[in-house]
């Protein structure tokens, strides 16, 4: 039986990364491919002889000459609903990390800044501002966002947010993973004690209840949450059909990370601090580890997440650009720069990261993340002729096309499929 034609065809790529789980080379690197996609899906990967039976006279086919086609970016870390900026604190900390010398300056600083600042705008205006930096990730290629709430700290507002998450993937060409992040820290007019007790009676139920959010996460950290008050918190969450995933290891260890293989959480993320021993036990349970160099940029981290053992410990990788109030970046590409120069990530490692290994983080990977048949057609081509080039061409933006469940949504710069 002949199979049916393709809706679209791209033929001659110099290189398709189909970023394929078992792929040897991390990446699947296919030569002058073509990929055939149809009623949303890939339906063939190979040669343009292989591909060529698919194309009849409706098929749009895109010629990929020179270029380099890879799966959409999955950016499976980002806190991209917040209102207002942290500009000044931001440049201010050029200057000097005194907190002494920050606060005689009057210098306003840290997430309680944030918090004001979401709290207090329209939902309207919330939505607009958060919707321009979705905007600008997807036009960086990014076809899949994970984003949370977790700036508001209260009932009302961080479900404000989850819904501003469910409105955001109903009017832009972009696939939203919602998580609820009550516990980003706890309210200023409560004790810990007290919130964590309105998180786990009132918060949390009332986020399962609607349905808007898929996972639940804490920040697992000295000074934050302890691991036993985030097994505690994680638990509630789950019962409440919210999955488990963690901020760990981001500036001391307290065990996050041994808690997030114990309940088998979607991912472990940050993980500058971790050991090793930590690090084979999310291996072992199949947790992904999710890094972010946005983030060791941005504040100039005092000690950068080291790759090397993490590949060492057979951990499988996502990364993502943590967009957030302390870290303004919507772009995909810059951060994979960051990541190869400033962590010393291999190209095609930095790749798998920000495509499969994003996916594997928000447990998509059986529809997104590759380029493999029956899998959902989000696709890019970049204009570059190789892979590395996303790595070697700072501040770039190499995209040209992205395609999202096989339609077309960006082209020559511009959003094109916007509700």
């Amino acid at each position: 039986m002949k199979k049916k034609a393709a809706d679209i065809v791209i033929e001659n790529a110099a290189q398709i990364l189909t970023c394929e789980k078992d792929a040897a080379d991390h990446i699947g690197l296919i030569k002058n491919g073509s990929v055939a996609i149809g009623e949303g899906k890939i339906t063939a990967v190979g040669s343009r002889s292989e591909i060529a039976p698919l194309i009849d006279a409706a098929t749009r086919v895109i010629d990929a000459s020179g270029k380099v086609v890879t799966p959409g970016f999955v950016d499976c870390h980002t806190h991209v609903v917040f209102g207002g900026t942290r500009v000044e604190e931001y440049c201010a900390r050029l200057e000097t990390d005194d907190l002494d010398e920050l606060k005689r300056r009057g210098v306003p600083m840290g997430i309680m800044v944030t918090l004001s600042a979401t709290r207090d705008l329209p939902m309207e205006e919330l939505y607009e501002q958060s919707a321009e930096r979705v905007r600008r990730m997807i036009l960086s290629g990014t076809t899949t966002i994970e984003s949370k709430s977790g700036y508001s700290l209260n009932t009302e507002g961080e479900m404000r947010q989850l819904k501003i998450n469910r409105i955001l993937a109903e009017k832009l060409p972009v696939d939203i993973s919602s998580t609820f992040l009550g516990a980003h820290g706890w309210a200023p007019d409560m004790t810990k004690e007290a919130y964590m007790d309105m998180l786990i009676k009132e918060m949390i139920p009332e986020a399962g209840r609607s349905g808007l959010a898929e996972a639940c996460d804490i920040w697992c950290d000295s000074g934050h949450y302890e691991k036993e008050e985030c097994r505690k918190i994680l638990e509630a969450g789950r019962e409440h059909g919210m999955e488990p995933k963690i901020h760990a290891g981001a500036y001391s260890y307290v065990g996050g990370e041994d808690l997030a293989a114990e309940m088998k959480m979607y991912s472990a993320d940050h993980l500058n601090y971790t050991p090793i021993s930590a690090l084979e036990k999310l291996a072992e349970s199949g947790v992904t580890g999710v890094v972010l160099p946005g983030i060791d940029f941005a504040v100039n981290h005092p000690l950068f997440f080291n790759p090397r053992p993490m590949f060492e410990a057979g951990l499988e990788l996502g990364m993502a650009t943590n967009c957030c109030p302390g870290c303004w970046c919507t772009s995909m590409p810059f951060i994979i720069s960051l990541a190869c120069r400033q962590h010393g990530m291999p190209p095609a490692r930095a790749l798998r990261a920000a495509t499969y290994g994003g996916a594997c983080a928000l447990k998509r990977e059986d529809r997104i993340g590759s380029i493999e048949a029956g899998k959902q057609a989000d696709i890019l081509i970049l204009d570059i002729p190789t892979y590395e080039d996303i790595a070697y061409r700072l501040g770039e933006n190499p995209v040209d096309t992205v395609i999202r469940h096989g339609k077309i949504s960006v082209q020559n710069g511009a959003v094109i499929q916007e509700i």
